[in-house]
């Protein structure tokens, strides 16, 4: 396994309740290098767009409207074997099923308000990447 990019999100939840540095220090300390990041506040539209693997779920709708709600913080994260080391790292969707040093754990309360997302596979990444990263920004 090589060096690849992820991409992340550090949801609404977690920006509102003052998380974001506390998620940008684990990262750091879990060997990540973040090779760019900016804050953003997806419109409905924009939120569909992310999330259209979802459309046709019963989910989508509060789904959508959650992570239209408020900012987020999106980034690329970078190290051996990215992909699988953030999700190793944010733990399982739910943070009651999460363990002590999953940040899921740490900063999220619910599935549906569980503080992190990031991408399941590279062609995932490289989608999610793009949605909010033009060329430029992702050859930091």
């Amino acid at each position: 396994m090589g060096i690849e990019q992820t991409f992340a999100i550090i949801k609404p939840d977690a920006v509102k309740r003052g998380h974001t540095g506390g998620i940008i220090a684990a990262i750091e300390e879990n060997g990540f290098t973040i090779k760019n990041l900016k804050k953003v506040h997806l419109t409905k539209a924009q939120a569909e767009g992310f999330y259209y693997v979802h459309r046709e779920r019963g989910f989508f709708g509060e789904l959508t409207d959650f992570m239209s709600s408020g900012p987020c913080v999106v980034m690329i994260l970078e190290k051996e074997g990215a992909i699988l080391a953030w999700r190793d790292l944010m733990g399982p969707t739910n943070p009651a099923a999460a363990e002590a040093h999953h940040l899921r754990k740490r900063f999220g309360t619910s599935i549906g308000e569980n503080a992190t997302h990031g991408s399941d596979a590279p062609e995932t990444a490289a989608f999610e990447t793009s949605y909010f990263f033009s060329c430029f920004e992702r050859i930091a």
